[in-house]
């Protein structure tokens, strides 16, 4: 397995499961209904607008691996939608899971070479750097996912 295979590997694993941490996005949102998702516990963010933040850059590199401009900004990376329904909540994650996936087939179909290519501009970094960067930060803001789910 060549290494651009192995890290969207552990992309999906980091979103999906059977990573080495035993903590995921999908199986941690399984039994979140849509009121616990935008319920604001104590100045947290919602768990909804986590989940948002999480795949606003996850859309925004997947948007560059298509081929488009790096179009994004950390001032709407919490611009989170309506949810008003278990319905809007499913289709929301649905899309997050469908982004996810689509993520990782570009990065298995990336020349290992294009790994150490710049994102975008020099002070973005490098692919490699980003997507490592995006695990990171999902692990980062699933531990307070998990957090909240406790306070419920």
């Amino acid at each position: 397995m060549n290494l651009t295979k192995k890290i969207a590997n552990q992309f999906r694993e980091a979103f999906f499961g059977n990573n080495w941490t035993d903590s995921n996005l999908k199986d941690n949102l399984a039994n979140v209904t849509w009121q616990q998702a935008i319920t604001k516990v104590h100045n947290f963010y919602t768990i909804a607008a986590l989940v948002f933040h999480i795949n606003y850059y996850v859309t925004a590199v997947l948007k560059v691996l298509e081929g488009n401009q790096l179009n994004a900004s950390d001032k709407y990376s919490f611009d989170l939608p309506p949810i008003q329904s278990q319905k809007d909540w499913g289709n929301f994650l649905n899309e997050i899971w469908t982004n996810i996936e689509n993520f990782c087939k570009l990065i298995e179909q990336m020349p290992e070479s294009k790994l150490w290519e710049n994102v975008a501009v020099e002070k973005y970094g490098n692919y490699y750097r980003n997507i490592h960067g995006i695990v990171e930060h999902l692990h980062y803001h699933l531990g307070q996912i998990v957090l909240i789910k406790k306070l419920f």
